[in-house]
């Protein structure tokens, strides 16, 4: 009688637990693209047009690279002279 008892326990948490997550599914799915819109939001900003409001219309900007003046004085090889054989 106490097996019995055990799989209809086991049995009711079981479904249970299939029923409650078949119903909390939709809001968990809700809740983790409102979250995943939030950090895109943050990440890219609201507005694609952000940075051009900032600067004034007519305003030049230059951005430069440090020019890099480093040169590689490695040889790779040694050149070889082939002749073609017929």
């Amino acid at each position: 009688m106490t097996f019995l008892k055990t799989i209809l326990i086991v049995l009711l948490v079981y479904f249970g637990l299939k029923f409650l997550i078949r119903l909390a599914t939709p809001y968990l799915m809700r809740y983790i693209s409102k979250k995943a819109g939030q950090q895109f939001e943050q990440f890219f900003g609201n507005d694609p047009n952000m940075n051009a409001q900032r600067e004034k219309e007519g305003s030049i900007t230059i951005d430069k690279n440090p020019s890099q003046n480093s040169r590689s004085s490695k040889k790779v090889g040694e050149y070889v002279e082939f002749e073609e054989v017929d």
